[in-house]
């Protein structure tokens, strides 16, 4: 294959040092300075942001079916969440087995979580959509604060 630019390397390859395993001191040294956040306390953040999520749609509307969809709909993420939290703390040595156990993992709390939305409007009397998906997509965003509780 011929580079774009007609030079015998890409552009690329001659600003980049060599590539350089770490090891095994380097690489624990590396870990200790970005610890992992539990997907534990992720669930449970997000657990109480839909609680949180449900008093204000109690609040505002004042309508015990709209504070239910909205507790529904936390439900709906977290509840799928717990699923991928479960299987991906238990463990493995492999990658591949990593890998491929994060899919089917993934997969499985996708499908809860739609097996949960289509069953929705049987299970929450006089469901409010509006407020189910609003919950859902607070509840979905609170990930982004995993980033904050991480230390320096």
């Amino acid at each position: 294959m011929t580079n774009p630019v007609g030079r015998d390397s890409w552009p690329d390859e001659a600003d980049q040092p060599p590539f350089k395993p770490l090891t095994a001191e380097e690489a624990k040294a590396l870990k200790s300075k970005l610890p992992m956040v539990s997907p534990w306390r992720v669930l449970g953040t997000q657990a109480l942001v839909g609680l949180l999520c449900t008093a204000v749609v109690w609040a505002v509307t004042q309508r015990s079916s709209a504070a239910w969809s909205a507790l529904y709909g936390a439900l709906a993420v977290v509840l799928p969440g717990a699923l991928l939290a479960r299987g991906m703390t238990r463990g493995t040595k492999s990658p591949v087995a990593a890998a491929v156990g994060f899919m089917f993992w993934e997969m499985l709390k996708i499908a809860a979580a739609i097996a949960m939305l289509v069953i929705a409007a049987r299970v929450v009397p006089q469901l409010s959509w509006p407020a189910l998906l609003i919950t859902m997509v607070v509840c979905m965003k609170v990930n982004w604060l995993a980033l904050a509780w991480r230390r320096s």
